[in-house]
């Protein structure tokens, strides 16, 4: 698998490609921050021993006052400078993993739109949103502060180091005999924390998705008074996603008082060896002071990188669940040799012995389905509930692809297609209706933001919408609501009609859009479908004789299988599936 063959950070340093110089010039600067910082106690050190004691110190007081105030000077002035260099740092650092954050993102809700029908069956709406959000926000923190602090701890406590041993390597050795305790804390802290953070960012999926769900079918819980049921399920999910986050702070509060246990040590060691040294005359006072100064400088990386290990974690967590979605590939694409079809297809659409089976499917769905539709004609597919007639249609515009046999549009097997080209040509309307937080002009013309008013108000016509939308509000500048709340479910199913007939596509497929409207709007739409000014082949799904009756050919499907075919005239002459239907809905001997 492409997560597994790079690990987190090659794949954070090659989404860094641009920003790389940018950024290094930041972590260039964060060194020279943290090296600058000596200069104080340095200076201290000399002041204090030059100055302040010794049996000169009066002396030098007035035979080297300048050089007392150029110290003075010089270290008011380093301030100022470290803290323009720092803000610069910080300002660079959060440039570079905001201009990361924002590639990385695109790059996945691109991975995202362009993935098949499967992979929206595999994963959770909630657990992508949090891939999109939470998990790509502790990639930008790795960027802005973990790496950064990891850089600045280790050059400091490196600088510090250095610096001790220049001074005294003896007091240096006895303050840092404590370290590698402290480290010993950390590994075991590392080890336990990891798998903490993995499952606490199972738990947030978890909850996002609960909240996603609620959100989503709001008026479904409404409808059986489930809002006590639910809020009780959320809560569960919260609480489980509050222990687990408990758990992991606990984590790290139980290694805490270790680290800062060992880290407080030093100063006592400080205290005990650089007096018996200035006893000794091995110290002077101004090292002394410099030493008690900059042991902050040790204690602090200590104590951070606790922190920091946290924080890493948390990012290994993310980006792995980042990363499985950033290198997935969609399994239906364009093979290389694929056909370049630019024109407008006749619209003959054939299927030629297929069978099909989902991925995660024991049972195949469709079997040996075979027949053709002429360019202009109807056909109506009809059958019981989960016969397999929405898997038909999902096969034409190759939403998944035929386990066996072949799907042909303009005698031309689909997967030697062009999948843009091919979707071009086809008019999709379902029942399930989805419409944007847009206007209804917008919805409208959402396969072809070109159309003008009139050509939006033409198709509405053909669905039978322009009649409600004229008494709207705003008329097509109303804006329908998310998910279209505010309309009726035939009002939406009239809309995502007009969206599929303004495409003018070659091949409409209509999957009982037309089941939530009267008998008289559905005539009126029939009508319609009769006197499109554009050639068009259409396949229906439907479960009225109203809606079938009128078609070129009739397919009655059967537990995966074509049982029956035929015009209606036909199918009633066999007595059988379809004459018994026709019987049932019309109340009629035939």
């Amino acid at each position: 698998m492409e997560t597994q063959k790079r690990s987190k950070m090659a794949w954070l340093w090659e989404n860094m490609k641009g920003y790389r110089a940018i950024y290094f010039i930041g972590i260039l600067g964060t060194i020279v921050y943290n090296v600058m910082q000596l200069t104080v106690p340095y200076f201290t050190q000399m002041i204090i021993d030059i100055f302040l004691t010794g049996d000169e110190a009066a002396a030098n007081l007035v035979n080297k006052r300048d050089l007392f105030f150029q110290l003075i000077i010089a270290m008011v002035g380093l301030t100022f400078l470290r803290t323009l260099i720092v803000y610069l740092v910080c300002m660079d650092v959060e440039h570079v993993s905001q201009k990361v954050l924002y590639r990385i993102r695109t790059h996945l809700f691109d991975k995202i739109e362009r993935q098949d029908m499967s992979f929206y069956n595999t994963y959770r709406t909630g657990d992508l949103m949090t891939r999109v959000t939470g998990d790509l926000d502790a990639v930008r923190h790795m960027i802005a502060w973990v790496l950064r602090s990891i850089v600045e701890s280790f050059s400091l406590l490196l600088a510090t180091t250095v610096y001790f041993f220049y001074m005294d390597w003896r007091l240096a050795l006895a303050i840092l005999a404590i370290a590698p305790f402290i480290m010993v804390v950390i590994v075991k802290f590392r080890n336990k924390v990891a798998p903490r953070h993995k499952e606490l960012r199972a738990k947030l999926s978890l909850l996002n998705t609960a909240a996603q769900e609620n959100i989503s079918g709001n008026r479904v819980v409404k409808a059986f008074a489930r809002e006590d049921y639910e809020i009780k399920k959320f809560d569960e999910c919260s609480v489980e996603f509050s222990q687990t986050n408990k758990k992991t702070a606990l984590t790290w509060i139980s290694y805490f008082p270790y680290i800062e246990t060992f880290a407080n040590l030093m100063p006592i060691v400080l205290l005990v060896v650089g007096g018996l040294f200035i006893m000794n005359g091995q110290l002077t006072m101004g090292e002394y002071v410099a030493f008690s100064s900059l042991i902050w400088a040790v204690q602090n990386p200590m104590r951070m990188l606790g922190n920091i290990m946290n924080e890493f974690q948390r990012f290994s967590a993310a980006s792995e669940k980042v990363m499985e979605i950033y290198y997935s590939e969609p399994k239906i694409v364009d093979k290389p040799e694929a056909l370049d079809l630019p024109r407008r297809f006749s619209g003959k659409v054939e299927f030629k012995n297929v069978s099909f089976q989902y991925e995660d499917g024991n049972m195949p769905v469709l079997h040996n389905i075979s027949f053709v539709a002429n360019p202009g004609e109807t056909i109506a597919i009809m059958g019981e509930t989960g016969c397999g007639k929405t898997s038909l249609i999902q096969l034409i515009p190759r939403f998944y692809e035929p386990t066996e046999g072949e799907v042909l549009v303009d005698d031309i097997n689909v997967n030697d297609m062009k999948l843009t080209q091919l979707r071009k040509n086809i008019g999709l309307a379902t029942q399930d209706v989805l419409l944007y937080s847009d206007t209804i002009d917008g919805n409208i013309a959402y396969g072809d933001s070109s159309l003008t008013k009139e050509e939006v108000e033409k198709f509405a016509k053909y669905s039978a919408a322009a009649k409600f939308i004229t008494k709207m509000p705003e008329g097509y500048d109303t804006i329908v609501g998310e998910r279209g709340v505010g309309l009726s479910g035939g009002q939406k199913q009239r809309i995502s009609l007009a969206r599929a007939l303004a495409v003018k596509p070659a091949i409409l497929i209509l999957d009982d859009t037309t089941s939530a409207v009267d008998m008289e709007t559905e005539k009126q739409i029939q009508h319609s479908l009769n006197e499109l000014d554009f050639p068009c082949t259409k396949i229906i799904i439907a479960q009225r004789i109203s809606t079938t009756k009128f078609a070129d050919k009739i397919l009655i499907i059967q537990d995966g299988r074509i049982s029956e075919s035929g015009t209606h005239e036909e199918l009633v002459a066999k007595k059988g599936y379809y004459h018994s239907l026709v019987q049932l809905q019309t109340g009629e001997e035939v």
